[in-house]
């Protein structure tokens, strides 16, 4: 698993708190910055963990397939509701349907019992009867109403300029960050208009590559990618979040954006990206990180791209937030490339799935059934290989004394390097992932916004050094395994 980053290491990082098998583990937000692989072992390990998990999470996916029952709080009260989610949802939907049918029969009743009384209670013949039915009225116990939390809509603009297909063509394609040394090379493929496209693969695999590859935050090295000059490609992605002005408010944002507008036509373009006036001028570091995650949307599309690539979009989303934006992706008329931990995002707006995979990027016929299993099934083959490897070297060793090989002192000191910084990316992550919680809570923001706001700069920190020393161990392990491979 050294050989991944993120969701890969989250796994070690769990495996190590799961050492002593505690009676009750609390998760909470597990899968968040997790890949899909990550995702898909987590859910595993929990169906089979022999003890108590109290998970809170939005993945609807993990509530599905890992939980047999679901607390529910809401209006300060908490509700147990067997099964996962799916049942909770439709039992809660049924409930509340009664629940309006039952107040709209007694509200009939309660209006003609006060009509009696009003008509009759100072007439002698009705009097006794008119004092009954205010007694009955006054002892009635009201049915609560049924209150929805209102979820603003996400609102993605269709192109602003079309263009004919395909929008972008890779010609045996090459891209990296070192020069003769690239990460994905060999890409031959087309994006069209409509598509809808999810990148599969683990973490480190080049996800984030290819995406900024897309986006021209990085040129091809080898190959070519064809697409027309007046091409928009808007690029959303987590690590943004820290690159908004803590500063600045959503109206000061939209102020740059639209410079010659009045104040009302950018207050009604704020509001139909979700910011009513209770919002509007909020300062960016009081914001909760769904708001946040809000406002780089708006940013991202506002212009009518022709490309929406999103890169783990339903962090810091709740259920009903990433509801939304299925709908909104479904309603947007441009093509989208989703990188995502969110089986049910990808199940619900996407229609292609594009494998990142052995340096390379390629269209995958399956479903994501068909490539759980096969995410399971390298898990199972690495750990069985990794076993036989740990028994072949022991004997390896003890030779060594009588036939010295400089090559082979050279890789034990490589791979020496190689686990320094595999310990650093886990701490680096775990780091990460303490200031991720810390910067999901939106009391946070409220209360203690320079904290908030300091916390963020020093996650920002933390990932450039984590990707930093990501592609050192990668140029590392490249070499590791060229001389391992090359003539004894």
């Amino acid at each position: 698993c050294s050989a991944f980053s993120g969701g890969w290491r989250m796994r070690v990082a769990l495996a190590a708190a799961l050492f002593a098998e505690p009676d009750v583990l609390l998760l909470d937000e597990p899968t968040n910055y997790l890949d899909l692989e990550g995702v898909i072992w987590l859910k595993n390990y929990i169906r089979t963990y022999r003890h108590t998990v109290l998970i809170v999470s939005h993945d609807r996916d993990l509530l599905n397939d890992a939980v047999s029952a679901i607390l529910h709080l809401e209006q300060c009260k908490l509700t147990l509701y067997q099964g996962n989610y799916d049942t909770f949802d439709r039992i809660r939907r049924e409930k509340q349907a009664l629940q309006m049918k039952m107040k709209r029969k007694q509200d009939d009743a309660r209006q003609h019992m006060q009509a009696f009384v009003d008509r009759f209670r100072y007439k002698a013949s009705k009097a006794k009867q008119a004092q009954s039915r205010l007694k009955a009225l006054e002892k009635m116990e009201p049915i609560a109403d049924v209150i929805s939390d209102r979820v603003s809509p996400f609102l993605f603009p269709e192109p602003a300029r079309p263009i004919n297909p395909p929008l972008v063509r890779f010609e045996k394609a090459a891209v990296g960050y070192e020069e003769g040394k690239p990460i994905l090379r060999n890409i031959d493929l087309r994006i069209d208009g409509d598509d809808r496209i999810a990148l599969l693969g683990a973490n480190g695999n080049g996800k984030s590559t290819f995406a900024k590859l897309l986006c021209g935050r990085l040129d091809v090295m080898d190959g070519h990618m064809r697409h027309h000059k007046k091409l928009n490609v808007a690029y959303f992605a987590q690590h943004q979040l820290d690159e908004l002005n803590p500063g600045e408010t959503p109206y000061d944002h939209f102020v740059a954006l639209m410079p010659d507008a009045t104040e009302a036509q950018r207050r009604s373009k704020l509001g139909a990206y979700g910011f009513g006036a209770h919002l509007t001028h909020n300062k960016v570091e009081t914001l909760s990180g769904g708001e946040k995650a809000r406002l780089l949307f708006a940013l991202a599309a506002f212009h009518g791209p022709n490309i929406l690539v999103l890169d783990e979009p339903t962090n810091h989303l709740d259920v009903a937030a990433r509801e939304a934006l299925v709908h909104a992706l479904n309603e947007y008329e441009g093509a989208v490339i989703l990188i995502s931990h969110d089986r049910h995002l990808i199940e619900a707006s996407v229609d292609r799935l594009w494998l990142v995979d052995e340096g390379t990027v390629k269209a995958y016929e399956g479903d994501l059934d068909g490539y759980a299993q096969l995410v399971l099934e390298k898990s199972r083959t690495a750990r069985r290989e990794a076993k036989k490897s740990a028994r072949a070297s022991a004997p390896a060793s003890e030779p060594a004394k009588s036939k010295p090989a400089p090559a082979k002192v050279n890789l034990v000191h490589l791979k020496k390097q190689i686990r320094q910084s595999d310990s650093k990316m886990l701490e680096l992550q775990e780091k990460i992932t303490i200031l991720d919680r810390a910067l999901a809570d939106p009391q946070m923001y409220a209360t203690q916004p320079k904290k908030a706001a300091d916390f963020a700069k020093l996650r920002a920190r933390l990932a450039e050094d984590l990707e930093a020393t990501e592609l050192n161990w990668l140029r590392m392990q490249e070499t590791f395994d060229t001389a391992s491979n090359g003539p004894a």
